[in-house]
């Protein structure tokens, strides 16, 4: 069940590359300036670091241990794994690696596989039901060793994801915030990872030859929407260059008074008088050959004389 590269000696080899020196500094910078973006850590915070087995949680883990070492502020570092009783999971090999690198943590053993197993049927998506049941055992464990911050190893790619999986299945626009305050309010969620790229974090985790522990509920599961949507992401990425970071961009340039929900904008209270970032440009203008630039600028001129 556990999976790593074929070859040590070739993972050992490219964690001293260039190449992946280079990786190793852009996701360290990604993961630096999210932190201070969103002010995720603070001095004196105790995070807690959400180790599943699988890449991103291994790779977050990693990256925040490097940047504590010469970080501006004191914390305190936590990795917690919750056993959730899966067929064949292999229970030993995260307390081993944990023990490898040295950092202080917590194994914590629920039986949640067979909640799940027993109440959704064969063939539907689980993972809504084993989030809910993740996140209230991960909540207690957080007050149980005193954590300040709760970090998750949600990327870039994955805050997209659920993005169009609200807006296609929910009805709403809504992504993964970077930061958060939990359900029950009692503990602030962290995703320093927001600024990273998958792709980056599946090479940087291969040559970091992690113990990998694939998901036998989520991980299983083919057609769930978010792998649709995964495809689609994935797909504009391929076909056209750019596309995906203009949209990573947009989820922080967000213009209320050009969409269409009255708890953001004043609606109905705007008038003439009514101050606004941008007017009736709904799109930033094409760039025009020199004629038609010209034709637009005269018929502008013509009816703004009207």
């Amino acid at each position: 069940m556990v999976s790593t590269t074929p070859s040590s000696a070739t993972g050992a080899e490219n964690r001293f590359s260039n190449t992946f020196l280079r990786l190793k500094k852009k996701l360290e910078r990604g993961v630096g300036e999210a932190i201070a973006d969103f002010n995720m850590i603070e001095d004196g915070d105790t995070v807690m670091v959400c180790v599943s087995g699988g890449k991103d949680s291994y790779s977050l883990l990693s990256i925040l241990l490097a940047l504590r070492e010469r970080a501006p502020v004191n914390f305190r570092i936590v990795a917690m794994n919750l056993d959730q009783k899966q067929p064949g999971f292999p229970a030993e090999v995260l307390p081993a690696y944990f023990e490898s690198i040295g950092v202080e943590y917590r194994i914590v053993t629920e039986d949640t596989y067979s909640i799940v197993k027993d109440k959704i049927p064969e063939g539907k998506t689980t993972c809504s039901l084993c989030s809910r049941l993740r996140r209230g055992i991960i909540y207690r464990v957080a007050r149980e060793i005193g954590a300040t911050k709760i970090a998750l190893g949600h990327h870039r790619d994955d805050m997209l994801e659920t993005l169009f999986l609200n807006m296609f299945f929910g009805g709403k626009i809504k992504a993964m915030p970077p930061k958060l305050v939990s359900d029950d309010g009692q503990h602030v969620v962290i995703r320093p990872l927001a600024y990273c790229t998958e792709n980056d974090i599946e090479r940087f985790a291969r040559a970091m030859e992690y113990p990998i522990i694939p998901c036998n509920l989520c991980g299983s599961q083919e057609n769930a929407q978010r792998k649709q949507i995964k495809q689609m992401l994935k797909g504009w990425a391929r076909d056209y260059p750019g596309r995906i970071e203009s949209l990573a961009t947009a989820l922080k340039n967000v213009v209320p008074s050009h969409l269409a929900d009255q708890r953001l904008f004043d609606f109905q209270g705007l008038d003439r008088n009514t101050v606004v970032a941008e007017g009736d440009t709904a799109f930033d203008p094409p760039e025009l050959p020199a004629r038609a630039a010209e034709i637009v600028q005269i018929v502008s001129l013509d009816t703004a004389g009207r």
